[in-house]
């Protein structure tokens, strides 16, 4: 792991929300909060993490959406208390991580959580819960053209045992084209987290 420097909770909840913008799944709603905060896409799409009054915004916009801060959805369980650092993992390290422990995943992966288990699945056809692969197939595309994805978001007790918070999807197209190249990722780390990343 190359640790690129120290991060924080305002860059974790803006990079959050900045890889769901553009998801089919979580997006739209997310454009929904938004328009009814008054707040324009630029909020996410250029945060400015100096401006205490965008962060705090943002973290009210993932408190809404996620239940992010207030112990619910998919933040239940998680500390208060997380110590955020940016990095580039190796594809050994990658492979490592494990997805969240979330029905679709598990099916996907065959019960492992690992995003290369997942992989050989969808290459073999297999779909979870009849929920067709091509986005994993486009996104993995997509890298193979070298375009570039936002840091993934990963956490656990410490930094040899990861699960992924945000980024299934483009976790799983590194795993579907080989891992190609260094993942660029926010870690977070604190010693009550097993009980969110189990």
């Amino acid at each position: 792991m190359q640790v690129l420097g120290k991060s924080g909770e305002d860059e974790m909840v803006a990079c959050f929300l900045n890889g769901e913008l553009s998801s089919p799944r979580f997006g739209q709603r997310l454009r929904s909060h938004l328009a009814s905060a008054g707040q324009a896409e630029r909020l996410l799409t250029h945060p400015d993490l100096s401006d205490a009054g965008a962060n705090s915004a943002r973290r009210a916009l993932l408190a809404a959406t996620r239940g992010y801060g207030e112990n619910r959805d998919l933040f239940e369980n998680f500390p208060d208390q997380v110590t955020w650092t940016r990095a580039l993992l190796s594809a050994d390290e990658a492979a490592g991580v494990r997805y969240i422990d979330y029905s679709y995943w598990a099916e996907l992966s065959g019960g492992s959580r690992r995003p290369i288990d997942a992989a050989a699945r969808i290459k073999a056809g297999l779909r979870a819960f009849d929920v067709p692969n091509e986005p994993f197939v486009d996104a993995a595309r997509a890298l193979m053209r070298d375009e570039r994805f936002p840091p993934l978001i990963l956490v656990g007790e410490s930094q040899d045992n990861l699960v992924c918070l945000e980024g299934h999807l483009r976790l799983t197209a590194y795993a579907l084209a080989g891992f190609p190249t260094s993942i660029e990722c926010l870690i977070g780390t604190s010693p009550t987290l097993g009980r969110w990343a189990q």
